[in-house]
């Protein structure tokens, strides 16, 4: 009875946190979208790893996320590797965000297509950006002159 009644009020807790915080209970739904399996060719097979949920994905670890690519062709190339409706390219070295963003694409998650960029790298396009639009202010005064 104890393990029911813990499980009702973390349940309710969390209810009742998620009706405070309209973001949070925007980003439970969200993690809680389900994923269409992915078939393997030619067996028509579904591996026990691939994520059920959204969350279910996030929560890969780099040793699942190399199963799934050698799994569904990826990792180890094959004539069923292209046959898929997004293939990847799957390197030695790849770290665990990588790795992440390719099975992504691949199971055709949105956001997942382009590499990830660190913070100094938007620092420094900000930066050009500015310069820019600083460069091209001072082309129009000058030309008033």
């Amino acid at each position: 009875m104890t393990s029911r009644t813990n499980k009702f009020e973390k349940a309710s807790m969390l209810s009742l946190r998620s009706r405070r915080n309209p973001e949070l209970q925007a980003k439970i739904s969200q993690m809680a979208l389900p994923l269409a399996p992915l078939v393997r060719y030619p067996t028509s097979e579904i591996h026990p790893f691939f994520p059920s949920t959204l969350l279910n994905f996030w929560l890969l670890t780099s040793e699942q996320l190399d199963e799934l690519a050698h799994f569904y062709h990826q990792r180890t190339p094959s004539y069923y590797s292209a046959q898929y409706p997004c293939p990847v390219t799957w390197g030695k070295g790849l770290t665990l965000e990588e790795k992440r963003r390719k099975i992504g694409r691949f199971i055709g998650l949105r956001g997942c297509e382009s590499p990830v960029k660190t913070e100094e790298e938007i620092l420094q396009e900000i930066r050009r950006r500015r310069a820019e639009e600083d460069e091209e202010a001072w082309r129009r005064k000058l030309r008033s002159y």
